[in-house]
């Protein structure tokens, strides 16, 4: 068996340092020894998206990553969106205001490639590039068209 490694992973601005086994997940790194329980985690296989979290800008399945890969790198998750004090940030209030919850179990890691989304598309408003901008995320409550909805409201808006 691999020998545990030293880390150090910066989680929304704040450096967590642990010493972990080379299998440990970073999903279950943030989870467990950060303490943030946004970054959800359901299949374990990468194929629903649930645990999507941006590690140095761009969004990737945490439950695909070790832990000992993220080493010295920046990790954003749901966590980081709202302002201090607890305000909600644009997307989340534009989830908000167009029913796009459900469950909820999907919504961090929507709102996290949401995001990208809306960066790396300005102004597209079409539904099918939203619904395929989303697609790594599994839903399996909302049908989608609210997330749709909200997502477009803000490309409209930019």
């Amino acid at each position: 068996m691999s020998e545990a490694r030293a880390v150090t992973i910066t989680i929304n601005g704040r450096a967590h340092e642990a010493t972990v086994e080379p299998r440990r997940t970073l999903a279950d790194f943030i989870r467990e020894e950060a303490g943030l329980k946004g970054t959800h985690v359901a299949c374990e296989h990468g194929f629903c998206g649930n645990c999507n979290v941006v590690l140095d800008g761009d969004t990737i399945r945490s439950c695909l990553m070790f832990a000992v890969q993220a080493d010295g790198h920046e990790v954003e998750t749901v966590e980081a969106l709202c302002a201090p004090g607890g305000a909600l940030s644009e997307i989340q209030q534009a989830f908000t205001d167009h029913a796009a919850v459900q469950c909820g179990f999907c919504t961090p890691a929507m709102l996290l490639t949401a995001r990208e989304f809306l960066r790396d598309h300005p102004g597209e408003t079409s539904e099918e590039a939203i619904r395929e901008g989303i697609s790594s995320v599994t839903c399996r409550c909302t049908g989608y068209q609210q997330i749709v909805d909200a997502i477009r409201s803000l490309a409209v808006a930019s």
